[in-house]
């Protein structure tokens, strides 16, 4: 049987890593911080009562965001794991926003419902295949309006350019942060080339656009992490 599209493993994020993935990233907040900046700012125009959908929702970090910025928008939120999702709908509860969210575990193409005003996608797309990329990209332009925002953060980067050895020294700092030990850094760059699909930014931007979404804008980027936006044509 082949791989959903977002071929993320529900296995790889178990209720230890569910549990520990706040904690983790809370050192990255300067970046995840200016990441939902950015985000509310690039989804300012929606409607009162917009309906969001989040792949690859995780503890919810983003419906939090979005919802504390917008009490009239509703939420969709999807991912694989129901550990995940288990944190996240705990945090939302205690946020007081969980009547505005419907959380699922699934895939992308497992949403039944469509015309959402936007899509969110962050730090999910790595985890997909290349050759799953473009589908997991369209199922999500098919969930959205006519005129409909896509938002996607994800790991990219050449790892054949001349600078890519600097850069991996970079992200070094960024997963020493979050915890990384000498011999996992030891392994990064092989983790990231064997593990994860990263992409160069033209080859994400060229299936954003096989996909039927209108011209990509870069809006965001932290060392390794990129950002676009783009409407549904």
């Amino acid at each position: 049987m082949p791989q959903p599209v977002n071929a993320t493993s529900p296995n790889l994020f178990n209720r230890d890593i569910a549990e520990a993935y706040d904690r983790r990233n809370s050192a990255l907040a300067p970046i995840s911080d200016s990441l939902h900046f950015l985000i509310r700012l690039v989804l300012a125009d929606l409607p009162l009562n917009a309906r969001v959908l989040c792949v690859g929702v995780g503890t919810g970090a983003e419906i939090l965001s979005l919802a504390k910025a917008n009490p009239g928008w509703s939420f969709v939120g999807i991912d694989p794991s129901e550990e995940m999702l288990a944190v996240g709908r705990s945090r939302l509860e205690h946020a007081g926003v969980l009547h505005r969210c419907e959380l699922l575990q699934g895939y992308a193409e497992d949403v039944t419902q469509d015309s959402f005003d936007a899509a969110v996608s962050l730090l999910v797309a790595h985890f997909i295949k290349r050759e799953d990329r473009h589908r997991f990209y369209s199922a999500i332009h098919d969930r959205l309006r006519s005129g409909g925002r896509f938002i996607s953060a994800e790991i990219s980067g050449d790892l054949d350019a001349p600078t890519f050895p600097e850069i991996l020294e970079d992200w070094k700092q960024i997963q020493s942060l979050m915890g990384a030990t000498p011999e996992t850094l030891a392994k990064l760059g092989d983790m990231m080339r064997d593990v994860l699909s990263i992409l160069p930014p033209t080859e994400t931007e060229a299936m954003w656009k096989a996909g039927g979404f209108q011209k990509p804008v870069p809006f965001f980027q932290a060392f390794m992490i990129r950002g676009w936006y783009a409407d549904k044509d």
